[in-house]
């Protein structure tokens, strides 16, 4: 069975069939699905979601597009929710110099504070990172200690930088894009990095793989993502699916 370690079920474009989805995810050989929040909002629906679905998972965190609007009331709100049974992680925090949706020092102030709730919490982090790879790895390697664990989810930076991830204990995670023909440095990455440090993901209801490429992602085709990895990897797809599970419920301290 495949694990579904970030995606985003509470989006309003699940709302016409969330529930078929969630009740479905069994017999598309999906065991369960890790659901980040990118907002205060979004974490509470995550949490809601996880606490009425048995194979759903929450993590709570505000996304670096957010970050503008975060103050220490929403840091609380989040400490509380960290506290719930099914929370499994902060996140998704981090840095986005592609969009630059709040300031980047906001951003920074931000993911800073959030990376030590988590350590408060004794929770990994779900860390996003796009055009901020040297920044989003200071601050992380800055706060390393026994307690900072976590997971680059949807992983688009180097192979050099994967590895240093890797050293300080980091999972590195890969989405729909590993499937995409021009990813030549995301394969190069899903290749050679540890099997072991790896995780898979849909990121849903964004970045869908090939061959659905264009329509809204979904956990099911976490499948996709799998098979490509097995493929570049050169071993069978059950021997992907089975250790990228273990390792996600390694990092979250699932048991099932």
């Amino acid at each position: 069975m495949l694990i579904d370690s970030h995606a985003h079920l509470d989006d309003e474009r699940f709302d016409p069939d969330r529930e078929n989805i969630i009740s479905s995810l069994k017999e598309n050989g999906i065991s369960l699905v890790v659901n980040p929040g990118s907002d205060l909002s979004s974490s509470i629906k995550a949490v809601r979601l996880s606490e009425e679905y048995e194979n759903i998972y929450a993590a709570v965190g505000v996304h670096p597009h957010e970050a503008k609007a975060m103050s220490e009331e929403t840091i609380e709100a989040l400490r509380s929710l960290s506290a719930r049974e099914k929370v499994v992680a902060i996140g998704e925090i981090g840095l986005d110099y592609f969009y630059d949706n709040s300031p980047r020092d906001i951003q920074k102030k931000w993911f800073l504070e959030q990376i030590r709730l988590a350590k408060e919490a004794d929770l990994p982090i779900i860390v996003h990172s796009r055009d901020a790879f040297q920044d989003t790895f200071d601050i992380i390697n800055q706060e390393k200690d026994n307690r900072l664990r976590g997971v680059l989810h949807c992983y688009s930076g180097s192979e050099e930088m994967a590895r240093e991830y890797i050293k300080l204990g980091f999972y590195i995670s890969f989405g729909g894009p590993v499937t995409f023909k021009n990813s030549k440095v995301s394969k190069k990455v899903a290749q050679d990095i540890p099997l072991d440090k790896m995780l898979i993901e849909t990121d849903s209801p964004y970045l869908t793989p090939e061959p659905n490429r264009g329509k809204r992602n979904e956990p099911s085709y976490v499948k996709y993502v799998a098979r490509t990895i097995a493929e570049i990897r050169g071993i069978s797809f059950e021997e992907l699916a089975e250790k990228t599970a273990e390792n996600a419920k390694n990092l979250f301290k699932i048991k099932e």
